[in-house]
């Protein structure tokens, strides 16, 4: 290369840096499956690409973009409201206005059995407040105390009204996910998108270090996943659109 390409050469970097970081901005981000909430649909060393684009607001380029309501049944990336440093991914189960209740695991919407074939159980002991919410009469292990206390204003009839602005959600994996039940609503402002994508699916994540992985541990990894890629990829995860 001719030291009198430099300028180009940058401009040509600055360009490229550019796009990516509008893209990551305001079309598409990478998001990584951090537990096993939402097995099988997705699994743990899942990598997704998440649109951020899909429920946007409309205004003047609703016209051109595909926007769309967020929907019952939608997969949807968001700050966990507790503490939104947190990335969370859950399903849509419940939309402003519903009436959710569950029965015996059944989830009923608006007094309608919900036909969910995506759910996976595992739990061969009952727990009354999980199976049979929304439960008032005394809150589970691990139920947070200003959800708790929000809940009960918003129980009528054995049913949570879901408020303006607000989805409930939960993990697939009913049986072993820390959801809406637990606490509280999601609210519109704090989802991102939803995933499109499983662009790679690794069988040797990071999450499988026991408990909290140091940044020597996730470098480990990482080179050990770069040097045995075709080893740990989950060929037939990868490229999977995700439903």
């Amino acid at each position: 290369m001719l030291h009198g390409d430099w300028p180009s050469t940058m401009q040509s970097i600055a360009g490229t840096v550019a796009i990516a970081v509008f893209v990551v901005t305001f079309l598409a981000q990478a998001f990584t499956i951090p537990s096993e909430s939402m097995e099988q649909t997705l699994l743990i060393g899942d990598y997704l690409l998440v649109d951020k684009l899909c429920y946007g607001t409309g205004g003047m380029w609703g016209h051109l973009l595909p926007y769309r309501a967020i929907r019952r049944g939608d997969i949807v990336v968001f700050h966990y409201p507790v503490n939104p440093a947190q990335d969370f991914v859950k399903r849509v189960v419940a939309v402003p206005g519903d009436r959710i209740r569950m029965i015996n695991k059944q989830v009923f919407i608006n007094g309608v059995l919900q036909h969910e074939d995506f759910v996976q159980f595992i739990a061969k002991i009952r727990n009354s407040y999980r199976d049979d919410f929304p439960r008032t009469d005394a809150p589970d292990y691990g139920v947070d105390a200003k959800w708790w206390k929000q809940m009960s204003k918003l129980v009528e009839d054995r049913q949570l009204i879901v408020p303006e602005g607000s989805y409930f959600v939960m993990g697939d994996n009913r049986d072993d996910s820390q959801d809406s039940r637990y606490w509280g609503f999601v609210p519109r402002e704090n989802i991102i998108g939803r995933p499109l994508l499983i662009y790679w699916s690794s069988a040797n994540p990071n999450n499988d270090l026991p408990g909290s992985p140091t940044a020597g541990d996730r470098l480990y990894h990482l080179a050990y996943a770069m040097t045995h890629v075709f080893q740990t990829t989950r060929w037939s995860r990868t490229l999977r659109l995700v439903h």
